[in-house]
C-alpha cells in the first residue's frame, strides 16, 4: 500500500528572485510545509508527539534536485511520503511538478529528538508511524554526510539576527540556503544557468547575536559553502551544483 500527500499551491513574488527563478530557501520551505502537512494529516504532527511522547522533529539534511527552474506562478504539486518508522533517521521524499509535468525530486532526512534532553528517540517508539509510509513509492537515496573540500576560504562573516529565526528561538534551516546562494554570488549568475541541485547538513543550531564565518570553495559547476560558529565548529554544510536552463 502507498501512501502520499500532495500539497499544491502557485510561485508568487516572494518565491522568486530577480532573475525569476524559485529561490532555494523558498522551495526548501514549500518542501517543509508540505512535510508538516502530511504529518498532521498522517497523525504524527509535532504537537501531537509533543504531547504524547514529550519529542519533536529535528531536519538533519535535505537535499534537492531540479530539471529546469521554476518561475513566477508556476503551479506546483509536491507529492510526499515517508520511508517507515525504524531506526533513528526518517527520510522523507518527494516528487516535484510544476503545471502538471514532473520537474524535480527531493529527500529529506529527520531524526526525533526528546524535547528535554535532545536525545534521540526511536522511530519504532512512535505507533502512528505504522503503517503510513509510501510503500513502492520509496526512494533509495540517502543523504550521507558531505565531504568538504580542503581549500575552503573564508567569503565574509555574517551575523545572525532576529529576523533569521523561527518559533523554536533558533536560526531557520531554510535561512542557511540563503546564506549559501549569498556566499556564492547567485545574483551574478547568467539567465542561461539556474541552481539544479544543492544539499544542506544541519549540523548544529544557530541563534541570535551569534556571527558565522561563511567559508567557499568551487570545481567547475558545484559550490561548496561552510558555515563555522566563533567556536570554530561548523554549523551547517552544503554544496550547489549549477546547470542549464534549456527553457
Amino acid at each position: 500500500m502507498s501512501n502520499f500527500y500532495e500539497y499544491d499551491f502557485r510561485l508568487n513574488g516572494l518565491d522568486v528572485d530577480g532573475r525569476n527563478q524559485c529561490k532555494a530557501s523558498a522551495l526548501l520551505n514549500r518542501l517543509q510545509n508540505a512535510a508538516t502537512l502530511a504529518a498532521e494529516d498522517g497523525g504524527f504532527s509535532r504537537e501531537t508527539l509533543v504531547e504524547r511522547y514529550g519529542a519533536f522533529w529535528m531536519l538533519a539534511r535535505s537535499w534537492y534536485r531540479l530539471s529546469r527552474p521554476l518561475r513566477y506562478e508556476d503551479k506546483l504539486a509536491i507529492r510526499t511520503w515517508h520511508r517507515g518508522g525504524k531506526g533513528a533517521i526518517m527520510y522523507r521524499d518527494y516528487d516535484i511538478l510544476a503545471n502538471g509535468q514532473p520537474v524535480g525530486e527531493s529527500v529529506s532526512a529527520w531524526v526525533l529528538a526528546d524535547l528535554n534532553t535532545h536525545k534521540l528517540v526511536r522511530l519504532s517508539a512512535i505507533p502512528e508511524l505504522e503503517g503510513t509510509g509510501g510503500g513502492e513509492l520509496c526512494k533509495t537515496m540517502l543523504l550521507a554526510k558531505l565531504r568538504q573540500p580542503g581549500d575552503l576560504a573564508e567569503a565574509e562573516r555574517r551575523p545572525m539576527r532576529y529576523s533569521d529565526c523561527d518559533l523554536n528561538g533558533h536560526v531557520n534551516n531554510t535561512r542557511y540556503a540563503d546564506f549559501a546562494c549569498d556566499a556564492v554570488g547567485m545574483e551574478r549568475l547568467s539567465q542561461d544557468r539556474y541552481l539544479a541541485e544543492i544539499q544542506i547538513g544541519y549540523l548544529a543550531e544557530c541563534r541570535p547575536g551569534e556571527t558565522l564565518t561563511i567559508q567557499t570553495s568551487g570545481l567547475g559547476d558545484s559550490r561548496f559553502v561552510r558555515g563555522v560558529g566563533p567556536e570554530g565548529k561548523p554549523r551547517f554544510e552544503s554544496v550547489l551544483l549549477f546547470g542549464e536552463a534549456l527553457v
